[in-house]
């Protein structure tokens, strides 16, 4: 396959050549580029993707020639060279999301990125093309620009296909994935939603572990080497797509196999593995019953602080504790559920998101009602169409917030107060003021020449407002 001759900046080069074939080149053969800007050097890992093929992939960030040389352990794919031409980059195309402070990301053109996530753990796996194109479409017209999705499969599930090639799983029958290869048809599907929803400008945020299996595939509990091997093959796969995150594992305190220095092993890994330095973080279960010693997030691998907690009051804290980003990924699902965290209402889920929002934090989304319709789902496991209410209101959360960068939000929750007394921003001003009603989606302007000091805002005994204090003209 010739590859191409331009590719756009933060656009994904792809070089494939053929290659031995003979006995298990996933373990025996290495392969890999060192690209060339300039005087400066990228290294990037390359991966054997079946049938003789192997392909290395590579994200430019820089505008001009580059050139690359291959690197192998096999002689005929040792010192292979070209070169290719970076181009500005296309429509939507701002690059990969960086931390830009201590509460702030931006694409690495500079333009700001307000994550409003959601969760769709398991909407690739059982290659339903139907159902997974009504989950883009759905995506497409939502307000959520980030998708929790996982990689390894559940103890309930049956997929047709997994990253390890395999039949029935155990136990009681003996495990039977192979976990020194892969399935190329697994990744090659995974890979394009990858694609999918980097076309529709939303983030995959992918977990790469999870405590889900429980002994039936075998994958909770592999060995180092074998947790190594397969991470090191995803960035590999993953990481020259732009809009790629690493979650290292979800509730990773449910794991009774590895330790908190086997997390940390594997996030360091990844750091390294990942010559463009995608964001990463790890997600906790049992430890949001003690908010205070949910993750060291003052590791150095780390980026950003991902949160699992039902109560988005407490972001000052970890903000505090630790100068990153907090994105509460997971605060509990609008739903019917059973369980405590799959049965929010929809406004109470929506007033996780302005306790957060105001805080200074981010809050994802999650959404769990059964199947509705032929061909719907439960939007956090398999995706499909959303019903909930909170939706539209995130919505319009996100253009408040994405039209008003510079103003100042005070959230009043469910207190049903006649009168707020609101201290203005001292510096600055004078400031107009906007009352918010979050549910009915209506920003009013509170009457009155523009004001400086505290201010008494009419509540009326109405839950569910929020002020906006913003520069008045």
């Amino acid at each position: 396959m010739t590859p191409a001759a331009h590719v756009e900046r933060w656009g994904t080069f792809e070089l494939t050549l053929r290659g031995p074939d003979a006995g298990n080149p996933y373990r025996d053969v290495g392969f890999g580029a060192d690209f060339r800007h300039r005087h400066r050097v990228v290294h990037a890992d390359g991966f054997y993707d079946g049938g003789g093929v192997y392909r290395v992939r590579f994200m430019p960030d820089r505008e001009g020639e580059w050139t690359y040389t291959t690197r192998s352990t096999a002689p005929g794919l040792d010192g292979v060279e070209g070169g290719f031409t970076c181009t500005p980059p296309g429509p939507g195309n701002h690059g990969p999301v960086r931390v830009a402070g201590p509460r702030t990301f931006r694409h690495a053109d500079g333009t700001p990125y307000l994550p409003f996530g959601t969760t769709c753990y398991h909407w690739t796996h059982d290659e339903d093309e139907k159902l997974e194109a009504l989950t883009l479409r759905t995506l497409a017209a939502s307000p959520f620009n980030k998708v929790r999705m996982c990689l390894l499969p559940t103890r309930a599930m049956n997929p047709p296909r997994l990253p390890f090639p395999g039949a029935t799983p155990g136990p009681p029958e003996p495990r039977r994935l192979d976990t020194t290869r892969f399935d190329p048809a697994f990744f090659a599907h995974f890979e394009q939603r990858v694609r999918d929803l980097r076309d529709l400008g939303v983030e995959a945020d992918v977990i790469l572990f999870h405590p889900y299996d429980q002994g039936h595939w075998g994958v909770d509990d592999m060995s180092r080497a074998e947790d190594l091997f397969l991470v090191r093959h995803v960035v590999a796969r993953l990481a020259a797509y732009r809009n790629v995150w690493w979650s290292i594992a979800n509730e990773y305190d449910f794991n009774a196999a590895k330790t908190v220095e086997d997390w940390d092993r594997i996030g360091q890994y990844v750091q390294r593995s990942d010559p463009y330095q995608h964001l990463r973080s790890i997600h906790n279960g049992t430890r949001m019953y003690e908010y205070e010693r949910i993750y060291d997030f003052s590791t150095a691998w780390t980026t950003h602080q991902s949160i699992q907690h039902w109560d988005a009051e407490l972001a000052p804290t970890w903000l505090e504790r630790v100068a990153k980003p907090v994105v509460l990924d997971e605060i509990g699902y609008e739903g019917v559920l059973g369980r405590r965290w799959g049965n929010l209402t929809g406004r109470a889920l929506l007033r996780q998101f302005w306790h957060g929002m105001t805080a200074g934090a981010y809050v994802g989304h999650g959404e769990c009602y059964p199947e509705r319709d032929e061909g719907d789902s439960a939007w956090i496991s398999r995706g499909g169409r959303l019903h909930g209410e909170s939706t539209p209101r995130i919505a319009f959360l996100r253009r408040l917030w994405e039209e008003s960068r510079d103003d100042v939000f005070v959230y009043f929750g469910d207190r049903r107060h006649r009168h707020r007394d609101v201290p203005l921003p001292d510096d600055g001003g004078p400031w107009a003021l906007d009352l918010i009603d979050t549910w009915r989606m209506t920003v009013t302007e509170l009457p009155g020449p523009p004001r400086r000091g505290t201010v008494r805002v009419p509540l009326d005994h109405r839950p569910d407002l929020a002020l906006r204090i913003r520069k008045a003209k």
